[in-house]
């Protein structure tokens, strides 16, 4: 465990044979972004300004949460509790947390965001442009994912709080908001606003009836940064479908000049084309699925599988966001076929088709315990 930080929060969990839940809870975040390692019986899951630490003890689990400052110690205490109690069954209730904290109140990583402008930038794409305070470290690559809490129509929203010990607690009336994932595509700090880019399909979810819907004055809640984002190298490799395009976009826009690799994209056609600024020694190609539905092709998956990694280049980097299936495919080349280390990439399933995100987060969690089973008694399973 590497590198120290400057506050720490603890919390012990009643939990039966805690160590046998540890290695799903850390398989999860893995896919999160989190670097996992072993210290002793501890899981250390490292992420780039923060880090969780699992310890099984008898007849319970000891938490601890490490980070830079108090947004990101709320941040990854959320992380480790929300883990903790879908893989354990236990009761957010239960977990209590003691030393660094917030004062109770509005969590520090949570904004209350109003929305300065809409505009349909491609058939399938909605640009919202967001003002908010303090926006300053949602700037960078590494810090490029949020959460936005959608309010329900018609009904006064509930905000997330922290209670008395600083514990994240989500609301849970008729008020409650819908979470969604998204990359933010730019950022102006100085300016107080941010833009988010979204995928539109009529009104089947909450994110993207709230992204059609959405007009000038509208508040939305938002909880973040979060995640692992794409890290500088030599040489990248860059792959995802629409949902992935404002992160490639950003990161290509904000590269150094001098960088070099591949960047692969997958749209429905080319209505959904983009002008992206990108540094000179990179190569941007479009893939078009042409009336074939998201999330039915291999495209983006052969495609990837047909460039040339440079030979002899450490400092390799490949990143890819998309659909569960191609995600799956990506993954075992980068891992299987490149032996690319786990510093070395970053390939995540950003949707599943046929289901919900929600649905998809559920599903997630099962197919991560199913996994670590099957391996435990020596079945073959999927990488």
């Amino acid at each position: 465990m590497n590198g120290h930080f400057p506050l720490m929060a603890e919390a012990t969990v009643a939990i039966a044979d805690a160590a046998r839940y540890i290695p799903d809870i850390a398989g999860h975040l893995e896919s999160h972004g989190a670097r996992a390692s072993s210290q002793g019986e501890a899981t250390v899951l490292d992420f780039d300004f923060c880090r969780g630490v699992l310890s099984p003890q008898e007849g319970s689990l000891h938490l601890r949460a490490e980070a830079a400052d108090r947004s990101l110690l709320q941040e990854i205490k959320m992380e480790l509790a929300e883990h903790v109690v879908e893989f354990t069954g236990v009761s957010a209730s239960d977990i209590v947390w003691t030393g660094d904290k917030s004062e109770s109140g509005a969590p520090p990583n949570f904004r209350l965001m109003r929305v300065v402008s809409t505009r349909r930038i491609t058939p399938h794409m909605q640009r919202i442009r967001l003002a908010g305070e303090n926006l300053l470290r949602f700037s960078g690559l590494g810090n490029i994912h949020c959460k936005l809490l959608v309010p329900p129509a018609g009904v006064e929203p509930e905000w997330p709080a922290l209670d008395a010990q600083g514990s994240f607690r989500w609301p849970g009336g008729p008020g409650k908001p819908s979470v969604r994932k998204y990359t933010i595509r730019s950022v102006d700090a100085q300016a107080g606003t941010l833009d988010i880019d979204l995928v539109v399909h009529g009104d089947e979810g909450p994110g993207s009836a709230w992204a059609i819907a959405a007009k000038p004055g509208d508040l939305i809640g938002m909880v973040g940064p979060g995640g692992r984002g794409i890290r500088q190298a030599g040489w990248h490799l860059l792959a995802g479908d629409e949902t992935a395009l404002p992160a490639i976009a950003r990161a290509l826009e904000n590269l150094s000049p001098d960088s070099r690799g591949v960047a692969l994209i997958e749209v429905a056609d080319s209505a959904e084309e983009q002008d992206i600024v990108l540094p000179q020694g990179f190569e941007l190609k479009w893939l078009h699925r042409n009336g074939a539905a998201a999330g039915t092709t291999t495209l983006l998956a052969d495609a990837v599988r047909s460039v040339a990694v440079p030979a002899g280049e450490e400092r390799v980097f490949v990143w890819a966001g998309c659909e569960f299936s191609a995600f799956r495919d990506i993954r075992s080349h980068v891992r299987n076929v490149l032996k690319l280390g786990k510093e070395q990439h970053l390939v995540t399933s950003y949707w599943r088709r046929g289901i919900s995100e929600d649905g998809a987060s559920r599903l997630d969690a099962v197919s991560t315990v199913v996994t670590k089973i099957g391996k435990r008694l020596g079945l073959p399973v999927g990488d």
